[in-house]
């Protein structure tokens, strides 16, 4: 498989997605293969026999590159993005490319992607060659693809992703 986005929002179809989706186009010039918006899998993420949350490991398990991302809730990511997370034992996603995206209102939680998130990823083996993303809500007004900070980010990301994605 491809390109995978991984939303935590509780809220579907959310800025969330919108940023996530423009992460991926931006770094592969294409749409991602597959949306996994975890606000559509509701109930299903506490029931382990749940037979589309286990179609969504999968997806991620078997992908390229995978955009995880979510807002910032309490200065770190969403309880619906850690239940979904938890689905993977330790080194389940060796081989996959991963950046982790957070979105919030203000810099002042501008780490809290690489402090939060990407330890979690890293614990489940994702490769994460690039610094993790911060971006702000207020970014989606021009659209998440002109946001200067993605422009800056994508700079050095690129020849980072560059053959993995």
């Amino acid at each position: 498989m491809g390109t995978v986005v991984v939303v935590g929002n509780p809220k579907p179809k959310s800025r969330t997605l919108d940023a996530a989706v423009a992460v991926v186009e931006q770094v592969t010039g294409s749409p991602p293969d597959t949306v996994i918006d975890l606000a559509d899998l509701g109930a299903g993420l506490l029931d382990w026999a749940d037979a589309s949350v286990a179609e969504a490991v999968a997806q991620v398990r078997d992908a390229r590159f995978v955009v995880v991302a979510s807002p910032t809730y309490k200065a770190s990511y969403t309880g619906l993005l850690k239940l979904f997370l938890d689905r993977f034992s330790a080194g389940a996603l060796a081989g996959v490319t991963v950046v982790p995206l957070m979105l919030g209102g203000g810099l002042q939680h501008a780490l809290a992607p690489e402090a939060f998130l990407r330890p979690v990823l890293s614990e489940i083996g994702a490769s994460m060659p690039t610094r993790a993303l911060y971006l702000l809500d207020s970014d989606a007004e021009a659209g998440f693809a002109q946001s200067p900070t993605l422009a800056e980010w994508l700079q050095t990301a690129r020849p980072q992703l560059a053959g993995r994605v």
